[in-house]
């Protein structure tokens, strides 16, 4: 894990904008590790929470005045996010508010979320303020994650054998962190295509009756 850190020291304050593009565009994975290196000095956690939290919130605020914009235009241009446009404007149908303030926690549907919001001409100052609130909770979860796994790693580490304390003990700490946050996405992921699944199941069973 000590890589990690060296990685992100050796940005020196440029690590901060580099978050905050990454946020702006779309990435959870390196607020986990700013997180981390947070907690063992590296970055300030006040800073790395104030970049991804305007990153996320600015990426999202800016995805939606293309949307309200150019939507039809983008859709023509991308087709593919067509299917994630039409499942989106469902989950706004039906859950709205809550959509909102959950879609950046699930992966790779963020941007097109925000531009299908647009489209549907999605009051502006209602998104933003759901939108503020929504990257806030985002930030602090990411933040927390990466700094509870540094945490946890330094428990590890102190538990171990001092002649375990070498490069074996620095790549357990990397694929732990990386198998960490491939669970994280794959549970999230996991529950909300089991959600839409049951989703489309109760409308197909309407549709019978």
């Amino acid at each position: 894990m000590e890589q990690i850190s060296d990685i992100i020291s050796s940005f020196g304050h440029l690590a901060y904008p580099v978050i905050f593009l990454w946020t702006f565009l779309e990435g959870e994975t390196i607020v986990i590790f700013g997180g981390y290196a947070g907690y063992h000095g590296i970055l300030s956690p006040y800073w790395l929470m104030a970049v991804a939290w305007s990153g996320s919130f600015l990426g999202d605020q800016t995805w939606y005045y293309l949307g309200r914009r150019f939507g039809p235009r983008l859709l023509e241009r991308f087709p593919k996010w067509k299917p994630g446009a039409v499942h989106v404007s469902e989950l706004m149908h039906k859950y709205g508010v809550w959509f909102i303030l959950s879609f950046r926690f699930v992966y790779g549907v963020r941007n097109v979320s925000s531009i299908t919001i647009g489209m549907i001409h999605y009051p502006w100052g209602r998104f933003a303020v759901l939108n503020f609130i929504a990257a806030g909770v985002w930030a602090a979860s990411f933040v927390g994650l990466g700094w509870g796994f540094g945490y946890l790693s330094d428990q590890l580490a102190s538990a171990l054998p001092e002649h375990m304390l070498g490069d074996t003990a620095r790549i357990f700490g990397v694929s732990a962190l990386a198998l960490f946050i491939f669970v994280v996405v794959f549970v999230l992921r996991r529950h909300f295509r089991d959600k839409a699944a049951e989703e489309e199941a109760q409308k197909a069973a309407e549709k019978t009756d």
